[in-house]
């Protein structure tokens, strides 16, 4: 009797909103060319930002000065450099040296290479990128996780102790191919390929329990001390500046006597032939994707603190030629590291300027100060890089994750396990390749609900979601949250039945029988020709159980598709066409008889 009342309301309020709606008419999207469609599409898909746009209207002479300024944006700024800035940029670039200098001799260890190799990197590459580079903030040098990685999938094939110079060799080659693909996937505009790399997946942590039989008790335990030390250091050295010395016992090692001067040329130790360029090839994809996935992020991050922007390709092509560029002066793969472009940004930075004055530091160093290192003991350097792998554990970021999307925290699992139990790279290529597989089940698994109406209102919502909303006796309204194409057209036919037989099973002792099926498609954004068929047939089985398909607020490009696939004229029928769910309710309840 309860359900009799709700019915007999429902049909009440359909019949006053009949009478009172005013019906709006679906028209067609307007007539373009397939010409000029393929170029829209082309230039949504690469030229997102329209790069073209400034130079619109402008006399031949400011054109020529734009395209400079679009190639090397140290231009920009440059006429407008006051002293005020280089004060800021000083101490900034300064600050960041004394960061650099240790980082890069640990982060050189890390990846198997002479520790000088990871100066000359915090020299060359900064001066490439103050010119290309468009961030203000970042901080060029290398980083913990591609050195890692890159030290990893080397020494799987290549021993950097018995063949010390081939594994130079590799590593400078894959710098240049990290390069080349980080310029090209700028150049070609295919940033979005970076987009792969879920955050997740680069929350990465890394085991240290590896090559037990080489551990000295005596390294372990001064190599603690010293980490404790470096996680205290800035808070006391605040109130308590001093100078810290050592004295060297048996059984410590030191990093020995670093060659003075500056990056002699590696031009001629690239290898381009032989059995390892496929090693070479593979491991620069891998470094160059990870460390443009964060250099990319760290210029964006502290951009939109600073509110100004950072043009995505043209930092995938600024950071593509500084490691092509470093790959020919003894450097290996650099990027925009999080911390240091963090106390780059603490300390002021106003500009890359700051980037100038840390190279010349290291510069200076490199000429005049490399004596001093030569005692430092290696577990000074092992502490740095303990330092740096456990900044990658991010304990908050991996909670949040949990928190917002389990899915995501699989993927977060999944690089853990593999980094731990198999290898980085393959660690790294599982859970990109979960986060894909994530992507291509949303596509061919959509989502579909079901809609009904929240009372005393032309609103239409998600009945499991808003439980006041009441389902229209007759009516069978879905909403479909997705393209409509080969890959999903099957499941989106098989699902529809089955909500179908779900409706006639529920109303099965009611006396309303199915009379209308309506999809809500605001959400659907395109469709290919198995989607217009998908359509086809659903109609044909709906009229079998006499009922009729309608369609509502279908988009320009889907309902141009459905137009051209109904031959008949049957299919888009201007009574079968609505532009809301509340009209179309209103309209269609008005033609059945009580």
């Amino acid at each position: 009797m309860e359900h009799s009342n709700s019915s007999n309301a429902g049909d009440q309020s359909c019949l006053e909103m009949a009478m009172e709606m005013e019906v709006h008419r679906v028209v067609p999207p307007p007539h373009e060319s397939t010409l000029r469609k393929l170029k829209t599409t082309l230039k949504e898909t690469f030229f997102p930002d329209d790069p073209l746009r400034q130079f619109k209207g402008q006399p031949t002479g400011k054109k020529w000065i734009l395209a400079a300024q679009y190639i090397f944006p140290i231009l920009q700024w440059c006429p407008d450099y006051s002293l005020k800035l280089l004060k800021s940029d000083v101490v900034s670039g300064l600050t960041i040296a004394s960061l650099a200098i240790p980082q890069g001799i640990s982060y050189a260890k890390l990846a198997n290479l002479p520790p000088i190799v990871g100066l000359y990197s915090s020299f060359v590459p900064p001066l490439v990128y103050a010119v290309l580079g468009s961030s203000r903030d970042l901080a060029v040098g290398p980083v913990s996780i591609a050195s890692l990685i890159l030290g990893s999938m080397l020494t799987q094939e290549v021993s950097p102790v018995n063949d010390p110079v081939l594994f130079l060799q590799l590593a400078f080659t894959t710098t240049f191919f990290a390069g080349f693909f980080q310029a090209s996937l700028g150049f070609l505009r295919l940033g979005f390929i970076i987009d792969f790399l879920s955050k997740a997946t680069l929350i990465v942590l890394s085991s240290v329990f590896h090559n037990t039989n080489e551990w000295s008790w005596q390294t372990i335990l001064m190599g603690f001390c010293f980490l404790v030390f470096l996680l205290v250091a800035r808070h006391v050295s605040i109130k308590n500046p001093g100078c810290f010395g050592y004295q060297l016992h048996h059984g410590i090692s030191i990093i020995g006597k670093l060659q003075e001067g500056l990056n002699p040329p590696s031009w001629n130790m690239l290898q381009f032939h032989g059995s390892h360029l496929g090693l070479s090839i593979k491991t620069g994809l891998v470094t160059g994707i990870i460390s443009l996935t964060e250099g990319i992020a760290v210029g964006r991050t502290f951009a939109a603190l600073k509110n100004y922007k950072v043009d995505g390709n043209k930092e995938m092509m600024a950071i593509g030629l500084m490691n092509m560029v470093g790959s020919s002066t003894s450097c290996y793969v650099t990027t925009g590291a999080f911390s240091r472009s963090a106390v780059n940004h603490n300390a002021g930075a106003k500009t890359a300027v700051s980037n100038i004055v840390m190279s010349v530091t290291v510069m200076v160093t490199l000429l005049f100060l490399m004596p001093l290192f030569q005692y430092t003991p290696n577990v000074v350097l092992g502490a740095i890089i303990v330092s740096a792998v456990v900044g990658l554990i991010d304990i908050p970021a991996a909670c949040q994750i949990w928190k917002i999307d389990k899915f995501d925290f699989i993927v977060m699992l999944c690089a853990l396990f593999g980094v731990i139990f198999i290898s980085v790279q393959d660690g790294l290529a599982i859970a990109v390749g979960i986060s894909i597989f994530k992507i291509l089940l949303q596509i061919t698994r959509p989502k579909t609900v079901m809609l009904g109406n929240i009372p005393g209102t032309d609103i239409f919502r998600d009945v499991h979601h808003y439980k006041e909303s009441m389902k229209i006796p007759g009516f069978l309204i879905l909403s479909i949250e997705a393209p409509i194409n080969f890959a999903n057209s099957t499941y989106l036919n098989e699902r529809v039945l089955r909500w179908i037989e779900e409706y006639e099973a529920e109303d099965h002792k009611k006396q309303s029988r199915l009379r209308f099926l309506i999809f809500e498609m605001s959400a659907v954004s395109s469709i290919d020709t198995s989607g217009t068929s998908f359509f086809k047939e659903l109609k044909k089985t709906v009229e079998m159980k006499e009922a009729e398909l309608v369609l509502v607020n279908p988009l320009g490009e889907v309902m141009e598709k459905l137009q051209k696939s109904d031959e008949n004229g049957e299919f888009m029928r201007p009574d079968c066409l609505f532009l809301t769910v509340g009209e179309a309710v209103a309209t269609l309840s008005a033609t059945i008889k009580v």
